[in-house]
């Protein structure tokens, strides 16, 4: 087995002041702080699936690999802005947003539905980091971006194959499965990605400012998409869900999504000019 990558294999030397997109950096330091709080999903996940002890070392490789990702973000981001102090944002972050820890069935109602969650989260993440990878034009975030869409997809494939294992018969239905996808891409509303936002960009007295946090950061994340991007993960989710990735109805949904996307992007930028 191949040796996984760490922060030495980045190319640092690379590094190009002159291609960095100061909002750009607003979204990889919000997103440094979300990839590094694994450890409350790790330790969430062992809960939910506390029987299933095969699965523990695969969670916490995982989670291994998240944190990583973390990390690689943050040596970015402190290059680009010498300012950013990770570990106290990283603190902050954690202080003020956390996952129910203490319980012991999964939130989506049943553990085929946690895994089918995770892998609509791994679509997301790996179409979100190849859209940075290919809207940057700094070396050294590029590579990162590159490095980590790779891992999210391994990630997508190592929860969908635990999902075929665990639930063979695929006994959770069509409709339950689309409740708990559709449920899944509406959390990226919710406040973990606003309250990142909030505590990578903004002083420990500043007001926290839900809706605004959350504009801006989808302003400065969602602006990098294109069409291939966003197309991508729509597959996977289908996939995920039991549909064909591919066809007439991955083609609707990719360009409804797509559609829906855009539009919301004009409106963001209306609004912030």
């Amino acid at each position: 087995m191949s040796r996984h990558w760490g922060l030495d294999d980045i190319g640092w030397d690379k590094f190009d002041p002159a291609k960095i997109d100061p909002d750009m950096v607003m979204a990889v330091k919000t997103a440094s702080l979300v990839e590094a709080n694994s450890e409350d999903y790790v330790a969430y996940l062992l809960n939910v699936f506390r029987a299933e002890t095969w699965l523990h070392e695969p969670i916490r490789k995982w989670g291994r690999e998240e944190r990583l990702h973390g990390q690689a973000l943050a040596a970015w981001a402190s290059k680009a802005d010498p300012t950013f102090n990770f570990e106290e944002r990283l603190a902050r972050f954690r202080e003020g947003y956390r996952l129910p820890l203490d319980v012991t069935d999964s939130v989506r109602g049943s553990r085929a539905g946690e895994l089918l969650a995770r892998c609509v989260v791994e679509c997301g993440t790996s179409s979100y980091y190849s859209a940075i990878r290919d809207a940057t034009e700094e070396p050294a975030l590029k590579q990162i971006s590159h490095l980590i869409a790779g891992d999210e997809f391994r990630h997508f494939k190592l929860f969908y194959d635990t999902l075929k294992a665990f639930d063979p018969k695929d006994s959770l239905g069509l409709f339950a499965k689309l409740k708990v996808a559709i449920g899944r891409v509406n959390e990226t509303e919710d406040d973990e990605l606003a309250y990142a936002y909030h505590c990578a960009n903004f002083a420990p007295d500043a007001p926290y400012e839900r809706e605004k946090c959350m504009m801006a950061y989808s302003r400065r994340a969602y602006r990098n998409y294109r069409y291939g991007h966003l197309a991508r993960a729509i597959s996977m989710i289908l996939k995920a869900i039991g549909l064909a990735p591919h066809g007439l109805l991955a083609q609707i949904a990719q360009r409804g999504a797509w559609w829906l996307m855009a539009k919301r992007n004009r409106r963001l930028e209306r609004m912030a000019a």
